[in-house]
């Protein structure tokens, strides 16, 4: 994340949509990494830490590209567009009281209509952010779940038993957000509903 490793992802942004190519290079780097902390040459020793067998362990990345995504998106909604709205609607708000004396001449269909005063033109805009706010929070249940644990095609194969569980705690434990794993990892591999909505 500090940029140290750039050199290490030579991949370009035009590859497959499931994303592969990028998970393997990040398995690839992790492993190479952890080889050269344990005081080996890369591919060195008779234990060198395998990418795929090592790295990737119990992820594909049709479970873990979507994870992030949902993950990225949750984040930036949470974190900075919910409080930017709320920031902006409170500030029309505070203008709409403002304002609530001065008269205006009302505009439809581009022409003069009959008055109304610059604050309840100003609550207007208000308003629909917060509507808008709603429906976004509305969203951010689906939004929080998960599909790592459904590896390639939703069912799981390949990864000990409560492992989607104990994944999605610890995503929310270290983001500080409410990640469970999704109730169905087909629609979760499947599908980017979530994000669309949101």
């Amino acid at each position: 994340l500090a940029g140290k490793l750039d050199n290490e992802f030579p991949l370009v942004i035009w590859q497959t949509g499931s994303g592969t190519q990028s998970n393997m290079n990040v398995n690839e780097v992790v492993a190479n990494r952890a080889q050269v902390l344990k005081g080996f040459a890369i591919g060195e020793g008779e234990q060198f830490i395998k990418a795929n067998d090592d790295v990737n362990k119990s992820q594909s990345s049709n479970d873990t590209f979507p994870t992030g995504m949902h993950i990225a998106a949750y984040k930036a909604v949470v974190e900075t567009t919910i409080p930017g709205v709320e920031k902006l609607r409170d500030t029309l708000l505070t203008k709409a009281a403002d304002f609530k004396n001065v008269v205006k001449i009302g505009r439809t269909h581009l022409m003069d209509a009959t008055p109304l005063t610059l604050g309840q033109e100003i609550s207007g805009y208000a308003a629909q952010l917060s509507y808008g706010l709603k429906a976004v929070k509305n969203t951010l249940a689906h939004l929080s779940e998960v599909a790592l644990g459904g590896t390639a095609v939703g069912t799981g194969m390949n990864t000990p038993t409560g492992y989607d569980v104990k994944v999605a705690e610890y995503i929310a434990k270290f983001t500080g957000h409410p990640f469970i794993t999704a109730e169905n990892k087909f629609e979760a591999l499947a599908a980017h509903d979530a994000i669309v909505e949101t």
